[in-house]
């Protein structure tokens, strides 16, 4: 078997026992605040910082480090709004046509329709593809292993990222998303997406849903 390169582990630090439960806590209850936000204010947001957490989505793990994602960030006005349009359209035919009853009733509490004007007035929309293959130097294809799983991953950890940074996010998942692949110009054959993240400083006096999490009990199991 032909010996894999190694380098030391980066960053091995030791940290005190009481300091990994205090850090641990100070986590949990930053992202206890985290809720997704329908109300955006169009305050811009440098995009130093975008930069910075997509930086951090990309450490994720993934499937033989293959790192099939892609991430788009779109600022321009003129590309919001054909974003909007094209999702506002497939958004309207699905709550109209396409939506099963039961989807529609387990909205309801969000108060959630077809208008989509956050797409517009959020500083950045972060489109996410998951890329299906690469390229290998000669140009041949190379299957990727587990996109989606790890795509979802580095999602997590972006929207991790910009809400520590101070940032409100929402993910949106228009269905179906080709158009993305169109106004973002990225190869269709090769990229899907997956997730379009709005992102930017909650309005002035922006509400969300009264709705509360699942505890630790119901989520967790010791064995």
């Amino acid at each position: 078997m032909t010996s894999r390169p190694t380098i030391p582990l980066p960053d091995a630090r030791r940290i005190a026992e009481q300091d990994m439960l205090l850090r641990a806590e100070e986590f949990r209850d930053l992202m206890r605040l985290r809720r997704s936000v329908r109300d955006f204010s169009p305050r811009p947001v440098p995009r130093e910082v975008v930069e910075a957490c997509i930086a951090a989505a990309g450490t994720a793990p993934s499937g033989a480090n293959q790192q099939p994602w892609h991430f788009v960030a779109v600022s321009q006005p003129e590309v919001k709004r054909r974003i909007r349009e094209a999702a506002e359209a497939e958004e309207r035919d699905f709550y109209q046509h396409r939506a099963p009853e039961q989807w529609l009733k387990a909205l309801e509490p969000i108060g959630t329709d077809w208008h989509k004007p956050f797409l517009e007035n959020a500083p950045w929309l972060i489109a996410i593809f998951v890329r299906r293959w690469g390229r290998a130097p000669d140009g041949s294809k190379v299957k990727h292993y587990y996109p989606t799983e790890s795509v979802g991953i580095a999602t997590g950890l972006l929207i991790t990222a910009l809400h520590t940074a101070g940032l409100a996010t929402l993910t949106h998942t228009p269905s179906p998303m080709g158009f993305l692949n169109e106004i973002l110009a990225r190869p269709a054959e090769e990229e899907r997406p997956f997730l379009l993240l709005v992102v930017g400083h909650p309005a002035e006096g922006a509400r969300v849903p009264a709705i509360e999490r699942k505890p630790l009990a119901a989520i967790a199991s010791w064995v």
